[in-house]
C-alpha cells in the first residue's frame, strides 16, 4: 500500500515565504551590453531548473547598441521578454524574429543553435529580461527550435483592484476565478512565468505548484511578502508551498513570478553550453570548433 498522502481538495493553501533575498548586480555580456544579473547558477544557490536571469534596461544607446553578435548555445532554453525596444533575432536555421514592446521569444537551443540578438534602434529606451532554463538530459540533444510570441497573443488575467497578470507560461486566475492559460504549456520543467502589474496597496494571491522552485523579481516599486519588503532590483527566493501572497507598496509594483519543476540532475556549464558531464561539455566544444554543433540535419 502506498504511503503517499493525498491532499484534500479543501485543504488550506500553504503560503510561500521569502527564504533568500538577492540583489541584482551590474554585469556585461555579449559585445559589451550593460545589464543587471539577477542570479546565475552556482553551488551555493540551487534554483533548479533556472540557470540565470538578466535584466537589461537603459536609455543610453552605448549601453546596448553593440548587442549580442553571433554565438552558440547547447543544452538549455532562453526566454527573452521585451518590455520596451526593438531587437532582431537571427539564427543558423534562417529564422528571423523581431521582438518589440511586450513580445516574448522562447528559444530551445537543444543540440545546438548559433544565433545573434541585435538592437534595431539607435536611441531610446530598451528594457527587457532574459531567463535561462535548463533542459533534462533526455532533451539536451533534441533539434533546436524557437517560438516568437507577439504581445497580442499573451493573455492577461484582470484583477479585481485594477491590476493585471500577463501569463507567458503556465496558468493564473482572474478576478472571477477563471483560469487564464499562457501560450507556453506542456514542457518538462512545467514553467510558470507571470508578470503582475499591481496598483498601490493591491494584494495578489496566486497558486504555485508545490515542490517547484519559485522566485519573485521586483521590476518596479516594492512588495511585501509576509511582512518582508522587497524593493526594485531585488529577487526573493521562495520556500515551498502552494500559494504566493504579496502586497504592492506605496508606488505600486511590477513583479515577475517564476517557478519550475526541478530536474535534479547534474549541471555542468561552460559559457553558452549547459550539459550533465564534463565530457559532454568537451564534446560541445569539439563540435563547435568542427562546425558540427548544430548537427547534420541543420
Amino acid at each position: 500500500m502506498s504511503t503517499d498522502t493525498i491532499a484534500s481538495p479543501t485543504a488550506s493553501p500553504v503560503q510561500r515565504h521569502v527564504t533568500t533575498a538577492l540583489r541584482g548586480q551590474p554585469a556585461e555580456d555579449g559585445a559589451g551590453v550593460r545589464l543587471t544579473r539577477v542570479f546565475q547558477a552556482r553551488s551555493t544557490l540551487n534554483l533548479d531548473p533556472f540557470l540565470m536571469l538578466d535584466e537589461f534596461a537603459s536609455e543610453q544607446a552605448d549601453d546596448y547598441i553593440a548587442g549580442f553578435p553571433s554565438h552558440p548555445h547547447r543544452g538549455f532554453e532562453t526566454v527573452t521578454y521585451m518590455l520596451q525596444g526593438h531587437m532582431l533575432h537571427e539564427d543558423h536555421l534562417g529564422h528571423q524574429g523581431h521582438l518589440r514592446d511586450g513580445d516574448v521569444q522562447w528559444m530551445t537551443a537543444g543540440r545546438g543553435i548559433i544565433h545573434s540578438e541585435m538592437p534595431q534602434q539607435k536611441e531610446g529606451r530598451m528594457r527587457g529580461f532574459q531567463l535561462w532554463i535548463n533542459l533534462p538530459a533526455a532533451e539536451k540533444m533534441k533539434p533546436a527550435a524557437y517560438r516568437d510570441i507577439p504581445a497580442a497573443q499573451i493573455p492577461r488575467a484582470e484583477l479585481a483592484d485594477g491590476g493585471w497578470v500577463k501569463v507567458i507560461a503556465g496558468t493564473a486566475t482572474d478576478a472571477q476565478g477563471q483560469s487564464v492559460h499562457g501560450p507556453i504549456q506542456g514542457l518538462s520543467t512545467e514553467p510558470l512565468y507571470l508578470h503582475a502589474h499591481l496598483p498601490v496597496g493591491a494584494r495578489w494571491q496566486t497558486a504555485v505548484p508545490a515542490g517547484h522552485t519559485a522566485l519573485v523579481y521586483v521590476a518596479d516599486g516594492e512588495v511585501l511578502i509576509d511582512g518582508r519588503a522587497l524593493h526594485q532590483g531585488w529577487a526573493g527566493v521562495l520556500g515551498d508551498g502552494t500559494q504566493l501572497s504579496l502586497t504592492a507598496g506605496p508606488q505600486g509594483a511590477d513583479v515577475l513570478l517564476l517557478a519550475g519543476k526541478p530536474l535534479r540532475e547534474p549541471v555542468v556549464q561552460y559559457g553558452p553550453f549547459v550539459m550533465n558531464t564534463r565530457e559532454e561539455i568537451d564534446q560541445a566544444l569539439r563540435d563547435y570548433s568542427q562546425g558540427t554543433l548544430t548537427g547534420p540535419e541543420n
